[in-house]
């Protein structure tokens, strides 16, 4: 009896040891369908949040064009990547300094599409500065928010003084997503850029509503001189865009360019404006 009873004994020992194991195994399983699925759920967020403005634009649909400083894919859906940043201290990937900042930093970041140098280190950190871009379809007038975001309208003002937005055209519309008329480039490829980078600025609670204008970027600290209109809110896209002006005449331009959409040629809703817009000049008017 005893060893019968040693039997049963072992045999129910051995049966738990397998319901043990087979336990374990579908535990294990489960876990590395949650990693994965956290995993792909994170991706598929950072893809859609970077989307608009990270995203250099490509000439041609199969053309592939290099994310520079400057590039930005605002999605303003337009897919923007921009570049400069200012910060009174550090580097483009320090955190940026309170406002007004007091000195700027822009870092070399070649090539330059147009060759014009740096902005002067000190900004005139108190003065008011309103800009006039003229285009070939009327002007659109912006008001620099110079209080909030001195490096970029430092950098934005030295641009418009030394023409280098002359002729250049807005290269990018986004129609889907996020709605945004991206320019700044003047190789009208998306991955143009000065030449030199700087830091983020006035992200703290930024939100993308119709009339205001933005650094298309591709990533922290890559500032450059591509920048994007919204014509229509933008409230999905992520604080990550400098703002730096609003538009106080001639968003109606925009959007009437919106209205005839895009070519397409980057994706559906994306791509150079069926309406052509050319910047013929960027005139600053300060006091």
């Amino acid at each position: 009896m005893a060893g019968k009873k040693q039997r049963q004994r072992k045999l129910e020992r051995e049966r738990y040891e397998r319901r043990m194991a087979r336990r374990a195994s579908q535990n294990q399983r489960a876990r590395k369908w949650t990693i994965a699925a956290s995993a792909a759920v994170a991706v598929i967020v950072v893809l859609v949040g970077s989307y608009f403005l990270f995203k250099p634009f490509q000439s041609t649909p199969a053309s592939a064009s290099s994310a520079a400083s400057a590039s930005a894919s605002p999605a303003p859906s337009a897919s923007a990547s921009v570049t400069p940043t200012g910060s009174p201290s550090a580097s483009p990937s320090a955190a940026t300094a309170a406002e007004p900042a007091h000195r700027c930093t822009y870092t070399s970041s070649p090539p330059a599409s147009r060759k014009v140098g740096t902005p002067p280190v000190k900004p005139d950190y108190q003065a008011t500065y309103q800009a006039t871009i003229h285009t070939n379809r009327g002007n659109i007038v912006l008001n620099l928010l110079n209080s909030k975001a001195t490096c970029t309208v430092n950098s934005f003002a030295y641009l418009a003084a030394k023409n280098y937005f002359s002729g250049t055209p807005c290269h990018r519309l986004t129609t889907s997503g996020i709605f945004v008329l991206q320019c700044g480039d003047p190789t009208g490829t998306g991955s143009g850029g000065p030449g030199y980078k700087f830091a983020d600025e006035n992200l703290t609670g930024a939100r993308y509503a119709a009339g205001t204008v933005a650094m298309a970027n591709s990533g922290p600290g890559t500032n450059g001189s591509q920048f994007f209109l919204v014509y229509k809110n933008s409230l999905s896209l992520p604080p990550s865009y400098t703002p730096f002006g609003t538009i106080v005449s001639g968003l109606n331009i925009i959007q009437k360019v919106a209205k005839a959409g895009s070519d397409n040629s980057n994706s559906p809703g994306d791509g150079h404006p069926k309406d052509k817009v050319d910047i013929e000049s960027v005139t600053i008017k300060k006091t």
